[in-house]
């Protein structure tokens, strides 16, 4: 799994539908989502800390979690099918361990709400991201062929702490 961060709120331009882009640690991949505009301004508001009169459905959520000592663990996106990401909340209550299926709009305004990891398994980022830095990614490819072309037997003795008869 990768642990990614939400980067913000973009705009389709063909479209205009709103995504929800994720990015790893290093800036390297970004994640888009396709999501509504109500689950656009949900994220926005958890994104700039904003504090509605009322509850909304996903604050409401928050305060029914804390209200019974529950904690949002992390939030996984673990799947794309048919162009649909699925998601789970990893809900905990003391020694109990939930986990609860979102959408993965939810889960990540939940997510930001409780400044919970949000987690996207490998295969899901290996079929849906995309590129941002294309200089680094080939930079890092180059450096790894010219490591292995360089390679003898005697390195992975020595750096692989094998034990020689």
């Amino acid at each position: 799994m990768i642990e990614m961060r939400v980067a913000g709120i973009a705009l389709d331009a063909v479209t205009r539908s709103p995504i929800v882009l994720l990015k790893d640690a290093s800036d390297r991949r970004a994640l888009p989502i396709y999501i509504s505009q109500d689950q656009a301004k949900a994220i926005i508001s958890a994104l700039e800390k904003q504090a509605p009169p009322r509850p909304l459905t996903h604050d409401l959520i928050v305060t029914l979690l804390e209200s019974w000592n529950m904690s949002l663990e992390r939030v996984i996106i673990h799947s794309l099918q048919d162009n649909t990401f699925y998601a789970i909340l990893t809900v905990r209550n003391g020694e109990t361990k939930k986990e609860i299926d979102a959408r993965p709009s939810d889960a990540i305004s939940l997510a930001l709400r409780t400044n919970s990891p949000i987690w996207v398994m490998e295969e899901v980022v290996a079929d849906a991201s995309i590129p941002v830095d294309r200089d680094a990614d080939e930079a890092e490819r180059r450096a790894f062929r010219d490591f292995v072309s360089n390679l003898r037997p005697e390195d992975l003795i020595q750096r692989g702490g094998f034990i020689q008869d």
